[in-house]
């Protein structure tokens, strides 16, 4: 069932909704939460897709907020609220309500949206793009128990974990980190089954993706171990590799739909890895609405700790060639110490300074003449020199 109002009021659109579930012959409501959309008319139809698809394991009230300030100054002087409300099959298990804010209500959106909440329900915000920097900052995202971003849609998605990290707020989290919860449940359950000490991990997926940074930051965080960040064509992630004494555990999926679990002293074996919907990640967020302490873990870890073959065989070089001099100068100090040791003594007798004369120069006749007690003394004065000038 489909109801259009125009010009309307919060008040107004309650009303319909009830005259539109008594209609379709419910009495009550039987809805677990109400879902905020903040999007754009761009975005609005894959969005309530998603959430319709959703709502059929979690029956909400799903409010999509539509904003249309207008760009002329007759525009934005003309303040009206439009609503869309769907019931029944249109709205999946649950209702929607599509509220297009005209002019300066565009920036009251809150106004509109807390008298059409549900009565004691969470809140959950989503915001499929365009997220702002501070999700629990925002009007919206202030009266929620739960917000949801999208890394993968901002222009520098892999920058945009940092600003994730920066403004977290026990209850955000982001569809860059649901999208890797099979990756992690697999190789969890692979350590379980196999247990051994993983020494490093390599990350392999695509460039500018976040889900791959999170997952190195994930397994860094949990194994206390250096990740390698490798990029490839994708499609997203497509291999990790742990590396133990016994032999590498290795979960391959080149082409987005099967992965490849290989382990030692073991078949390999295939594992459903298929890339998944949005309905199913905002599903799977919607099962739980309490904070993500492993999210905020990870991503509170910069992504600067995944190291890349580069800057690891750079690493290497640099700290080789460290060593290679420190070496150097190690060999070299017993060569000045030697020749200048014999030398020091101030208020000796003349005699034990031809020694260092002899070491110094070629044997002279005088050398020649001297017992052979003296001749075994300076021998090996002569072979150190001759060792510290190679």
């Amino acid at each position: 069932m489909r109801t259009d109002l125009t010009d309307t009021t919060s008040s107004k659109i309650n009303a319909a909704l009830m005259d539109a579930r008594r209609a379709g012959g419910a009495g009550a409501a039987g809805m677990v939460l109400t879902l905020v959309i903040v999007t754009d008319e761009g975005s609005a139809y894959d969005a309530l897709k998603a959430a319709n698809d959703a709502s059929r394991e979690h029956p909400s009230r799903t409010l999509a907020v539509i904003k249309r300030a207008g760009r002329s100054p007759r525009a934005r002087a003309e303040t009206r609220l439009d609503a869309e409300i769907l019931v029944g099959s249109d709205a999946g298990s649950g209702e929607t309500v599509v509220l297009r804010m005209h002019g300066e209500l565009a920036a009251h959106a809150q106004s509109v949206v807390l008298p059409l909440l549900l009565p004691d329900a969470p809140v959950v915000v989503w915001w499929p793009e365009n997220s702002p920097a501070h999700p629990a900052q925002d009007p919206l995202g202030s009266i929620a128990q739960r917000r949801i971003t999208d890394a993968v849609t901002a222009e520098s998605p892999v920058g945009q974990l940092a600003q994730r990290a920066q403004s977290y707020t026990p209850g955000d989290t982001d569809l860059a980190w649901t999208r890797i919860t099979g990756w992690r449940s697999m190789l969890a359950a692979a350590l379980d089954q196999r247990p051994a000490k993983v020494t490093a991990a390599v990350v392999e997926g695509e460039s500018y993706n976040p889900s791959v940074e999170l997952l190195g930051l994930w397994l860094h965080t949990r194994l206390h171990v250096p990740v390698e960040r490798v990029v490839t064509g994708g499609p997203g992630i497509t291999s990790v590799t742990l590396r133990t004494k016994d032999g590498d555990i290795t979960l391959d999926r080149p082409d987005g739909l099967m992965g490849t679990l290989s382990m030692p002293g073991a078949p390999d074996r295939q594992v459903a890895l298929k890339r998944r919907e949005t309905s199913e990640l905002i599903a799977e967020e919607l099962r739980r609405l309490d904070p993500d302490d492993i999210y905020a873990t990870s991503v509170r870890t910069p992504v600067e700790r995944l190291r890349e073959p580069a800057n690891a065989e750079t690493t290497a070089a640099d700290k080789a060639a460290k060593a290679a001099k420190t070496v150097e100068a190690a060999t070299a100090a017993p060569a000045r110490v030697t020749v200048k040791v014999p030398a020091e003594p101030a208020e000796g007798p003349a005699a034990p300074k031809a020694p260092a004369k002899a070491v110094a120069k070629a044997p002279t006749k005088a050398a020649a003449k001297k017992t052979a007690t003296g001749v075994a003394k300076k021998a090996p004065a002569k072979r150190a020199t001759k060792r510290s000038g190679a």
